[in-house]
């Protein structure tokens, strides 16, 4: 990439909250085109989840403001009202002094406002279904819930591992799964929560068949993208068969005994 930024290709966000109205968490997911990958998360005592969901988005907005984007870059969410909200209503609302058609006032007024404020020309939102298996809006929804429920996921900044909540601020991001342990006293190094962790991922991923880009295998085998390029045969990683679709494109196979690890 030489001397280029690294640039942003995946973005995704959440809301989850605890009786709505109730305890809320929020959570959301940047991904570079290196391989790594920033995720911000906050927690409110009384709120909703819509106010959650636009939290969210907020905060995404807001992260990438200041960072180099890619030009097919989406903001992927499964809150309709967010998309909704942002890229059909929002307009009329203005026009009637944010008012609903029905003439009563729009809920969550301010968050709507910032969001509106927060615009970056070119970035649209994309509905993903939620709890449907996609990677990245369960690990959103995973910090939303832990959030929500007062929980904290283990916290690095983008790169390096154990650093204190406390020195990241309020958008507190994490680069790693999380793994919840029953007792706190028996937890488990951080480096095999975190293997596990993808483990755990990889099985899903050859679970439901999906295809990963070079960027995303990269991440989750924590390899260079750059020792993806050229290859063309299938080959073994840890328990599954990294298989190449064609047009930069992977697939993870559960199963694959008998096959020779490459040398």
């Amino acid at each position: 990439m030489g001397d280029r930024p690294v640039r942003v290709v995946a973005a995704a966000c959440d809301g989850a909250c605890s009786g709505n109205p109730g305890p809320g968490g929020w959570g959301a997911l940047l991904r570079f085109e290196n391989g790594s990958r920033r995720e911000l998360g906050g927690a409110a005592p009384a709120t909703t989840n819509n106010r959650m969901e636009l939290t969210a988005a907020l905060a995404v907005l807001e992260a990438l403001r200041d960072l180099p984007r890619h030009p097919d870059l989406v903001l992927r969410t499964d809150s309709r009202y967010l998309i909704d909200g942002f890229e059909k209503w929002m307009a009329g609302w203005k026009r009637k002094g944010w008012r609903t058609a029905s003439g009563g006032a729009v809920l969550n007024r301010d968050l709507w406002e910032l969001l509106d404020a927060a615009r970056l020309p070119g970035l649209a939102l994309r509905h993903v279904r939620g709890h449907s298996g996609d990677p990245d809006n369960d690990r959103c929804d995973a910090i939303a819930v832990a959030y929500a429920r007062g929980q904290a996921p283990t916290l690095a900044v983008e790169g390096r591992s154990g650093v204190a909540p406390e020195a990241v601020g309020a958008a507190e991001v994490v680069t790693a799964e999380t793994v919840a342990v029953p007792d706190a006293g028996d937890r488990a190094p951080r480096s095999l929560q975190q293997l596990l962790s993808r483990l755990e991922l990889a099985d899903r991923l050859a679970a439901g068949a999906y295809s990963l880009r070079a960027v995303e295998l990269a991440r989750l085998l924590e390899v260079p993208t750059a020792t993806l390029e050229g290859k063309q045969d299938p080959w073994l990683w840890r328990d599954w068969l990294v298989r190449p679709l064609g047009n930069g494109s992977w697939r993870l196979e559960r199963g694959a005994g008998g096959l020779a690890r490459p040398q």
